[in-house]
């Protein structure tokens, strides 16, 4: 399953994944192609950045300038239900930043999403697999979006995550452990 997920995304395709919070729409985010079928597919302006998931800290730091601040943040949140915004890589493609210079990254708490981009090897897109502006897709049969392949992993949580501007310090989206969040931003570490 994962195999045939991961040569899909290789081809530029389009894969529905689950994380720990809902199912979101995977292509590989070095890749214009698979990009641009997002957006499309999602219905979503280009203007809209787009988030990535990664597998491990390493890959982080591949895609994002991280500060001492957005390491300790990472360190205590990831991998989780946390979106963190950070100052994009030059690697990394304009388009799915929106022009913002910025990078949403994604590291979700998930075995099969884990398994999934590490074994691509590569930051997949993190997008909720919905159009955009629908409801948050916690079963299968809620992805109404098209792909090329699902990975069903039966009901998910359902809280999506929750979104933070790790260099103004602010919670942009409020999600799942807002509450800590909110709190190790007041403890002003």
């Amino acid at each position: 399953m994962i195999g045939q997920a991961v040569s899909i995304l290789h081809h530029d395709g389009i894969v529905i994944y689950p994380t720990d919070t809902i199912y979101g729409l995977g292509g590989d985010a070095f890749s214009e192609e698979a990009i641009l079928k997002v957006y499309e597919y999602k219905k979503r302006p280009l203007s809209n950045p787009i988030s990535i998931a990664v597998c491990d800290i390493d890959m982080i730091h591949g895609v994002a300038r991280v500060d001492e601040y957005a390491s300790h943040f990472i360190d205590q949140f990831l991998p989780g239900p946390v979106t963190v915004v950070l100052p994009a890589k030059t690697c990394v493609p304009e388009m799915i930043t929106g022009g913002t210079g910025m990078i949403g990254i994604r590291f979700p708490d998930h075995p099969l999403a884990l398994e999934l981009i590490s074994r691509f090897d590569s930051p997949i897109t993190a997008t909720s697999a919905n159009i955009t502006g629908g409801k948050d897709p916690v079963t299968p049969k809620e992805c109404h979006v098209p792909h090329d392949f699902l990975i069903d992993a039966g009901r998910l949580p359902g809280t999506p995550s929750t979104v933070v501007d790790l260099i103004s310090r602010k919670i942009i989206r409020k999600g799942a452990l807002v509450d800590r969040v909110a709190a190790f931003f007041a403890s002003d570490v």
